[in-house]
């Protein structure tokens, strides 16, 4: 059907990112990918064409290849999605290993124009829809394929693609509108996120307390616990000061769109190493949310070192 040679390459980093916000997962996105393009490599001499593009044959393949993955698995949540918020700063922090927790998008490995719908909070809410319904709200809302295309991809027709569009709609309309976030460059977020590196890095948590909302949410997979509230949230930090000591090192990255810092703990002898990623929502000048991962397969994921020379970090800033 198709005697030219198909560079498939030009697509993985927006197929890894549609397979991310249909599973939750960095590595089984990737994972997903390298299946797509391997049956898409198997088929290439079926491929025609006159009858759709090179991305949309991939899109296809690529969503049967998530939508086999799914059966039969879970949603990938965060903390908050599981139950009510502490009012305990001093709980015991005790991992749940065994729940499948959604993973941030690691944007400096993976080149994508559109990140607004790689944020948490958005993934975190599709998660909770069955697996076609995700996939019709993916293809039509975020990468904009025409009802007919998408019935095609996934075997359907263009009937039961608008009404699962419209059931998605529905039941993602309190999450907001993804096009609003503000991106992690934009001034007023650079200045809050710096203000608190610094206060984090001298270990004053007034100073962390008054960069947050009112209402701001702090939750650390894999551990369940998660608090609601500035107060909690800065009582919470003053244990962590007391437990891990001072002389942080913090990094700036972004993940889904989303400002990010690599935490550095300090450690006996000198030297820091790698505690914790912590990705932020930033709104109206005040940080309203802040998941702290601790997962190294999280680490892994944004190639981040292990440790790091404390001196030279401090001779870097």
């Amino acid at each position: 059907m198709h005697d030219e040679p198909v560079d498939f390459e030009p697509y993985r980093s927006e197929l890894v990112a549609f397979c991310y916000r249909m599973t939750g997962s960095v590595h089984d996105a990737e994972d997903l990918v390298q299946e797509t393009l391997l049956r898409a490599w198997k088929a290439r001499d079926r491929y025609d064409p006159a009858r759709a593009s090179v991305r949309t044959w991939l899109y296809r393949i690529a969503t049967n290849v998530c939508l086999t993955a799914l059966e039969g698995r879970g949603r990938r949540p965060l903390p908050s999605g599981l139950g009510v918020p502490s009012d305990d700063p001093g709980a015991p922090l005790v991992p749940a290993p065994d729940v499948p927790w959604l993973q941030p998008f690691p944007d400096a490995r993976l080149d994508v124009e559109t990140r607004a719908d790689l944020r948490l909070a958005w993934v975190a809410a599709v998660q909770l829809l069955p697996a076609r319904q995700r996939a019709v709200l993916v293809l039509r809302e975020v990468l904009a394929f025409s009802a007919a295309e998408v019935a095609e991809q996934l075997g359907s027709t263009v009937a039961a693609v608008n009404s699962a569009l419209q059931r998605a709609r529905a039941a993602l309309a309190g999450v907001g509108d993804a096009g609003a976030v503000v991106e992690p460059d934009d001034p007023e977020t650079r200045a809050v996120i710096r203000r608190y590196i610094e206060a984090f890095e001298a270990a004053d948590v007034p100073a962390l307390v008054r960069l947050l909302a009112d209402d701001a949410v702090l939750e650390m997979p894999p551990v369940p616990l998660w608090f609601r509230g500035s107060h909690h949230y800065g009582r919470f930090m003053e244990r962590v000061f007391a437990m891990r000591g001072t002389g942080w090192g913090m990094r700036e990255l972004t993940a889904g769109g989303q400002p990010a810092l690599a935490a550095y703990a300090p450690q006996q002898g000198g030297g820091l190493r790698l505690h914790t990623l912590q990705v932020f929502t930033v709104t109206g000048g005040r940080i309203a949310h802040n998941v702290v991962f601790a997962d190294p397969r999280v680490f892994d994921a944004f190639d981040l070192p292990g440790e790091i020379d404390a001196d030279e970090f401090r001779r870097e800033r």
